[in-house]
């Protein structure tokens, strides 16, 4: 693998689903490696967040690159590999002729993915896999900070 490669593992989640929801993502590239998060006290959904993952990914990287980018979703592996092009082309309808769900972050993740060459791998999830266990805990992170932050905005708006 090039020096130059970024390898990215992202996850995201909600619990329940739809919820409030998280998102982790790993980069590394030689030796420097960086862990994102976020959340979404919600509602929102699994897949929502599991987009959201690679696109924060992505948009921190400060110059163009070839990336490797692995994820336990196939919703976003073949989304992004397979369907987003005829979605695009069909005006954003599915093969059924309804809205493509989560049409915004298709939009926001395919301007990403035009700023580097990005490789899609999936993952098994849940697998033992280093990296794609980190990610699932930062995602898990990022959904407890959500929560408790719109918990504690809640009582802050209680007189004492």
């Amino acid at each position: 693998m090039s020096a130059d490669v970024v390898v990215i593992h992202t996850d995201g989640g909600c619990r329940p689903n739809p919820g409030p929801g998280g998102w982790g993502a790993v980069l590394r590239q030689r030796r420097h490696v960086r862990e994102m998060y976020g959340g979404d006290a919600g509602p929102t959904s699994n897949n929502r967040m599991e987009l959201m993952a690679p696109i924060m990914a992505l948009e921190a990287l400060t110059r163009p690159v070839a990336v490797h980018l692995y994820t336990d979703s196939t919703y976003v592996r073949n989304g992004i590999t397979k369907w987003v092009l005829g979605w695009q082309r069909n005006g954003w309808m599915t093969a059924a002729k309804q809205p493509v769900k989560n049409v915004d972050l298709w939009q926001r993740l395919q301007a990403a993915c035009a700023q580097h060459r990005v490789e899609w791998f999936w993952v098994k999830g849940h697998a033992g896999i280093a990296d794609n266990e980190l990610a699932d805990s930062l995602a898990t992170r990022g959904l407890l900070e959500a929560v408790e932050r719109s918990t504690r905005g809640a009582t802050d708006l209680i007189a004492p």
